[in-house]
């Protein structure tokens, strides 16, 4: 069975840091593009960050970029999300997300796994 497993989510307060891990099993993920996504409640499910399947490339959203990074490691099936600088509108379940079309780009419609997200809450 293919699975993509969040963790890392929690309460954290603004100004803080967080980073988010999301581990993938029943196959290997090296050779896909991986992606982090994220929804507030009441609003739709917005792309974070990618990244190509070496980690040579990595792109973000507008509203994260220059605070988080987006990382990989293939040999760990893992793909991760440091998230520094967090404010309170960055407070949205965060779903890890696997395109296997494509080594190197990543977009909401062409994610083929999700996973089922993990809850991150920054209070002001």
């Amino acid at each position: 069975q293919v699975q993509l497993v969040e963790s890392g989510g929690r309460l954290v307060q603004a100004g803080g840091s967080l980073r988010l891990s999301c581990a993938a099993s029943g196959r290997t993920f090296s050779n896909d593009a991986m992606g982090w996504f994220r929804q507030a409640p009441g609003k739709e499910r917005e792309f974070v960050a990618g990244i190509s399947w070496r980690g040579s490339s990595t792109y973000y959203g507008d509203s994260v970029k220059g605070r988080f990074t987006i990382s990989r490691d293939n040999a760990k099936n893992t793909v991760y999300l440091q998230m520094n600088s967090l404010k309170p509108e960055d407070t949205a379940v965060y779903y890890c997300a696997a395109n296997s079309k494509s080594r190197w780009t990543m977009s909401r419609n062409a994610v083929d796994y999700w996973g089922q997200g993990t809850q991150v809450t920054v209070s002001s």
